[in-house]
């Protein structure tokens, strides 16, 4: 069975993006980004791979990602339907009519298709690109936390679990740290 993967950058205090939906306040050191692109190069955008040499990259980890309106919206702002073309993306939201782009999918209900795609086969797993609400509704199904934790504190914004007191206990088995300050935790959902 595939794995629900919530791989994730937060503030200090545990916000995945500002009020307005801003991502740029996370300081992504060289070391870091040269980790990302090597290790998980599929959650780098389809219009951004190009610039960093990673066109041609195999998917490593995941082959689908499942995503909310927050996470899909800005990249309709500027202009990109298909944010991640290089896997399959569905967009969970019940307030949007359509979606244009055929290899984009629009689903009313995240933690059904969560469910569908885990009892799928494949050798890869499923990425929860964000955001809080999202997560928040499919917190049950969720096995693996992937957290980039940056030294910065937001103050305000879009919570990585945006959807009432529910304590769920997961344990860490590794952490890599990098020169800006910034770790990556992982973590297993606790048995």
């Amino acid at each position: 069975m595939r794995k629900l993967v919530y791989y994730i950058g937060v503030s200090i205090d545990g916000y995945i993006a500002g009020p307005g939906g801003e991502i740029d306040l996370y300081p992504l050191g060289q070391d870091m980004a040269a980790w990302i692109n090597e290790r998980y190069p599929e959650t780098i955008p389809t219009h951004v791979r190009g610039q960093v040499g990673l066109e041609d990259a195999p998917n490593r980890r995941f082959d689908t990602l499942v995503m909310g309106l927050g996470t899909y919206r800005p990249a309709l702002d500027i202009g990109v339907t298909s944010p991640y073309a290089h896997i399959r993306q569905y967009v969970a939201s019940t307030s949007l009519d359509e979606i244009a782009d055929p290899s984009v999918e629009l689903v009313r209900d995240g933690l059904s298709v969560v469910r569908e795609l885990k009892a799928e086969d494949g050798d890869k797993d499923v990425w929860l690109c964000g955001g809080g609400g999202l997560a928040a509704a499919v917190l049950s199904e969720i096995d693996e936390l992937i957290v980039k934790s940056y030294p910065v504190v937001a103050g305000d914004g879009v919570p990585a679990f945006a959807g009432g007191f529910r304590p769920t206990l997961f344990e860490p088995t590794a952490r890599e740290s990098f020169g800006n300050g910034a770790q990556v935790t992982w973590f297993t959902r606790a048995s």
